[in-house]
C-alpha cells in the first residue's frame, strides 16, 4: 500500500487554514469514493498516453471507468503538456519532462512529499500541471498551495541544475473547461515557504492552531463532526432564520445566499450519523432504524412474458415489459395475484434512520459498544 504524507500536498489548502485539522482527519478512516476512483484511472490514462507520445514504454491500464469522456479529455491533456514542452524548446535547448514525478518538499514540511503529474524543467521556468478530472469544486491554479508544494520539492531537486527565476503553474480540468495557468516569482515562492508554509506546517504537525471552518472543509473526513463547523453553521442559521411575522425580501435573499452551505453541512451529519447507525449499530437517542420503502419488481421478465402470453395477454411491452404496476391494473388484482404472484419480489428496503415518531416498525441492527464510545 502506498505511503500517504500526513501533511499531503492535496490536502495542504485545509491545513494551513485549519491547522489542527490534519491531526483531527487522522481519528477517521480514510475512505475512497467512485470519483475519486474515477480520477485515479483518469490520471493513469493520461500517465500512459503521455509516456507513449514521448516515445516511453508503458503498458495502457484498463478500467471499469473507461468511456469516450475520458479519451477525449486524456487526449487534449497531452495535447496540452506536449504543446507546453514545445514552448519551453523555444528558450532552453535541453528542457526536461517528468511524468508523475515525486517530489521532496520536507525542507518546510516535516515528512513532506507528494507526486508531481507533469514537470517541464528549463532555463528560466519550472512549469508545473496538474490534471484534474472531477467536476464537483472548479479549481484555480492562482496561489493553489498544492501546486506550491509541488513547485518547492521540484526545485530542490532541479534548481541547481537551471537557471529557474520563476514557476508557472497550470490546472488543467477539462471537464469544467478549466485550464488556467498563475505565474509567480522563485523569491516570492521562497518567502511564502519560509514566512507561512514551514510555521503552518509545524503547528498542524503538532494539532495547534485555531479550529477553522470555510470552504476547505470539503472532502474533511472530520467534517460532519467538527465543534468548528458545527458551530458556525448553527450560529449562521440563528442569525439568518430570525423570527419575524414575514421575511423581507433582503432576508429572503441572505437565507438563500448561505442555504447551500448549511444544507450540504446537514446532509454531511445526516450521512455520517445514518452510517454509523446502519453500518455499526451506533444508537442516537430520539432516532432508530427501519427498513426504508421498496418498489416490486419482476423476478424473470421471461417468464413474466411467458406466463402473460399462456393467460392470453400479449399487450405487455413497450421496449421491455410494462411496468408492474401498469401490469397489475392490466389484469386486475386477483388475476395479476394468480398468474404472476409467483414471479414477484419485493427487495429489502434500505435501512433508514428516521425520528422515533415514524410509524415504520424499528428494525434490529448490531450492538455498536465495542465500536462507538459514548462521550461523558
Amino acid at each position: 500500500m502506498a505511503k500517504h504524507a500526513k501533511l499531503s500536498p492535496s490536502s495542504s489548502h485545509r491545513w494551513l487554514e485549519c491547522t489542527p485539522s490534519a491531526n483531527l482527519e487522522a481519528e477517521f478512516e480514510s475512505k475512497t469514493s467512485q470519483a475519486a476512483e474515477e480520477g485515479t484511472a483518469a490520471h493513469a490514462l493520461c500517465e500512459h498516453k503521455l509516456k507513449r507520445a514521448l516515445k516511453k514504454r508503458s503498458k495502457r491500464p484498463v478500467s471499469v471507468y473507461d468511456s469516450d469522456e475520458m479519451e477525449e479529455c486524456s487526449d487534449a491533456y497531452v495535447q496540452f503538456v506536449l504543446e507546453s514542452y514545445e514552448a519551453a524548446k523555444q528558450n532552453c535547448k535541453d528542457p526536461l519532462i517528468l511524468i508523475e514525478q515525486k517530489v521532496d518538499f520536507s525542507k518546510y514540511v516535516p515528512d513532506g512529499f507528494g507526486t508531481a503529474d507533469c514537470l517541464i524543467v528549463s532555463d528560466g521556468k519550472l512549469h508545473v500541471i496538474d490534471f484534474k478530472y472531477g467536476t464537483g469544486v472548479l479549481v484555480d491554479a492562482k496561489d493553489n498551495p498544492q501546486m506550491k508544494c509541488y513547485a518547492l520539492g521540484a526545485l530542490t531537486l532541479f534548481d541547481s541544475l537551471y537557471d529557474i527565476q520563476e514557476v508557472s503553474m497550470t490546472i488543467f480540468q477539462p471537464r469544467r473547461e478549466n485550464v488556467c495557468t498563475w505565474t509567480i516569482p522563485i523569491h516570492e515562492l521562497l518567502q511564502w515557504a519560509d514566512e507561512v508554509l514551514k510555521p503552518k506546517a509545524q503547528l498542524a504537525l503538532k494539532g495547534e492552531g485555531e479550529f477553522h471552518s470555510g470552504p476547505w472543509c470539503t472532502f474533511c473526513r472530520a467534517e460532519a463532526r467538527c465543534r468548528a463547523r458545527s458551530e458556525e453553521k448553527l450560529q449562521l442559521a440563528q442569525e439568518e432564520f430570525r423570527l419575524p411575522p414575514l421575511l423581507t425580501d433582503e432576508e429572503i435573499e441572505e437565507i438563500l445566499a448561505v442555504l447551500p452551505e448549511l444544507t450540504r453541512w446537514a446532509n454531511d451529519l445526516m450521512a455520517y450519523a445514518s452510517e454509523a447507525a446502519i453500518e455499526h449499530g451506533k444508537q442516537w437517542k430520539g432516532f432508530k432504524v427501519v427498513e426504508g420503502r421498496s418498489n416490486r419488481k419482476y423476478k424473470d421478465e421471461a417468464k413474466v412474458a411467458e406466463a402473460c402470453k399462456e393467460a392470453g395477454y400479449t399487450d405487455i411491452y413497450r421496449q421491455s415489459l410494462i411496468p408492474l404496476t401498469e401490469m397489475e391494473k392490466l389484469m386486475g388484482k386477483e388475476t395479476f395475484k394468480k398468474i404472476l404472484g409467483d414471479f414477484i419480489i419485493k427487495p429489502q428496503g434500505k435501512p433508514t434512520l428516521v425520528p422515533e415518531t415514524d410509524k415504520r416498525k424499528a428494525i434490529e441492527v448490531k450492538n455498536a459498544n465495542s465500536e462507538f464510545k459514548e462521550e461523558q
